[in-house]
């Protein structure tokens, strides 16, 4: 695997449009938690490949123990990418419900 350093200008945008509604930003940076699947954080990363292709990563993090508990991978940032992840995770949250989940992203989700 190689890794090229990206410049600001190539950088992935995944929302070019008018956003209907901003969500509220209910962590407030507060990062950690003594409860598992308590904050749940995700985004969407570009990779470039070979030959001029793109490879699109959107892993789901509890932040109790830093852990990846469901990803998805894509040629496209589609909504079906990102949801193929979300759909791995609900059943893990339903299971085992400690606390009330809060799934956090940046503000790049809105189709």
């Amino acid at each position: 695997m190689k890794c090229v350093k990206f410049v600001r200008e190539s950088r992935y945008k995944s929302y070019k449009g008018q956003v209907v509604k901003v969500a509220k930003n209910l962590l407030n940076r507060r990062f950690r938690t003594p409860y598992a699947l308590q904050k749940l954080v995700t985004d969407v990363t570009e990779f470039k490949c070979s030959n001029d292709e793109k490879l699109y990563l959107c892993p789901i993090m509890d932040l109790y123990n830093v852990e990846i508990i469901g990803f998805s991978m894509s040629k496209r940032p589609s909504l079906d990418f990102v949801l193929d992840s979300l759909k791995q995770v609900l059943p893990i949250i339903e299971k085992r419900p400690e606390y009330r989940t809060t799934i956090h992203s940046d503000q790049g989700w809105h189709y």
